[in-house]
């Protein structure tokens, strides 16, 4: 059984219309894309893939970009 084709598909997300911001892009093309919808749920995407997201809550995404900010994330750099 190949995994790829013989596999079912995964089921898809349903349609959330998304209000994305400008991209954020760092040197070259890596650009990142932050948004929300009308429930409230807040958005961070790759203009590299436009229909792949993270999505949570805007308080959790506010917690993300505070701990990237106070250098959570240094190790990764």
């Amino acid at each position: 059984m190949n995994s790829i084709t013989d596999s079912p598909a995964a089921p898809a997300a349903p349609a959330v219309e998304i209000d994305w911001n400008a991209p954020f892009c760092s040197e070259g093309a890596n650009c990142f894309r932050f948004g929300v919808d009308d429930s409230g749920h807040a958005y961070i995407g790759s203009t590299l893939a436009p229909g792949a997201y993270v999505s949570d809550s805007v308080e959790a995404l506010r917690a993300l970009i505070s701990a990237v900010k106070a250098g959570a994330a240094d190790h990764l750099l």
